[in-house]
């Protein structure tokens, strides 16, 4: 835990500090997905698709707009119209809602690590 002294009144309060790379799930076959916060309007959430993971077949077509990273790793997204993306670390994406798309591939050598924020 970090303790943070606010410049208003110098006093400390406990602040709950995590790290993204926490807590993997790296001994499963699927993808495993978390949502780290949840607000009004707001979702974001943490996907790990291990190394090697089965990959659904299914499309997603959301109700969101989805802003998606990649973190670690690489991904390639299909969608309906024939595109086909891939994502590597750093790469970020847009997808709009009822965009309908799936991921193809991931890195076979390490966990893909992306952060989707759902609005």
């Amino acid at each position: 835990m970090a303790v943070f002294i606010s410049e208003n009144n110098k006093k400390g309060c406990v602040v709950k500090v995590e790290n993204i790379f926490n807590n993997l799930a790296f001994n499963s076959s699927k993808e495993q997905f978390e949502d780290l916060v949840k607000a009004d309007g707001v979702r974001i959430e943490r996907i790990v698709s291990p190394a090697n993971c089965e990959l659904s077949s299914e499309w997603y077509n959301q109700s969101e707009n989805e802003w998606v990273t990649v973190l670690q790793g690489y991904g390639a997204l299909a969608f309906e119209d024939a595109r086909i993306i891939k994502l590597e670390a750093g790469d970020h994406l847009l997808i709009k809602a009822h965009e309908k798309h799936r991921v193809i591939k991931t890195s076979a050598e390490q966990a893909t690590i992306w952060i989707a924020v759902f609005f």
